[in-house]
């Protein structure tokens, strides 16, 4: 298992370390699988150091062919507590949204699918920041919460995100009351995948990344785009780029020659990831 600090890769997919050593998080690549793991004691509050340490670690894995699906879990007992107050100040605010702002774009135009793994509360930036995973398994611990109004301000991701996955009224009564959602209402209204014993947790994770990391990583690339470029599209042109990026992107592979072989060979595909 690799233990980078922000990694940079070159044309062979080497990896060499780079002199600024991580501090908020902890960055390990292995098995096809990227672990971004915050660990900002006591509750992963977001600070602006941080942001950008997980922006660039995100960043780095942009044409990994070794990198498949990247996991995001917390190391405290809180998933996140969200942004610091003292970030949240009228005169750091910008340089606040602004790291925050390049998190959430690293998550949305990476290749590869995330999956984020909630076992803790999950507050303001920190729920947020859950809401922009692709996969979200979480906990009976964890809940979800936008408090933003309690302090005279409201969630700008979450006002904009949230009705696309939990529909507009709840997220006028989440955002407009500040209260919580339990992992259970997470999973009603569909902000989680699913919700997992705590003892279950680690054996239930690794076998979904481990199913993840037998495919084909191009295939789960284009797949991933397809889905988000849908997001807010008239149907008509969702359809058109996904005939698109299927015809021109993904019938150009080796694994999509491969795996048909292998059905009518009756085999395992063997992906040369390409």
């Amino acid at each position: 298992m690799s233990t980078p600090s922000i990694s940079e890769v070159d044309l062979t997919g080497d990896t060499r370390t780079a002199a600024r050593p991580l501090k908020y998080i902890q960055f390990e690549i292995s098995n096809y699988i990227a672990r971004l793991i915050m660990n900002h004691a006591p509750h992963n509050v977001l600070i602006v150091p941080m942001m950008k340490e997980m922006a660039e670690a995100i960043e780095s894995l942009n044409g990994r062919g070794d990198v498949k699906a990247i996991l995001l879990t917390s190391a405290q007992s809180a998933f996140s507590a969200g942004i610091s107050l003292e970030d949240s100040r009228p005169d750091r605010v910008f340089q606040t949204l602004d790291a925050f702002t390049r998190v959430f774009q690293a998550m949305v135009d990476i290749s590869k699918p995330v999956v984020v793994v909630v076992n803790g509360p999950a507050i303001g930036a920190g729920s947020e920041l859950v809401g922009f995973g692709d996969v979200v398994i979480a906990t009976p611990k964890a809940k979800f919460a936008q408090p933003e109004v309690k302090l005279g301000v409201f969630p700008p991701f979450a006002a904009v995100m949230l009705p696309q996955i939990i529909g507009q009224k709840k997220t006028y009564e989440l955002i407009l009351t500040g209260e919580a959602l339990s992992a259970e209402e997470a999973l009603k209204f569909g902000f989680v995948n699913k919700v997992v014993p705590e003892a279950e947790l680690k054996g239930y994770v690794e076998g979904l990344i481990h199913r993840i990391s037998e495919f084909s990583g191009p295939v789960l690339e284009v797949t991933k785009r397809v889905i988000g470029s849908s997001i807010g599209q008239p149907l008509k042109q969702a359809m058109k780029t996904s005939q698109d990026l299927y015809l021109n992107e993904l019938m150009s592979l080796e694994d999509v020659q491969e795996g048909l072989r292998a059905v009518i060979e009756k085999r395992k595909p063997v992906w040369k990831n390409k």
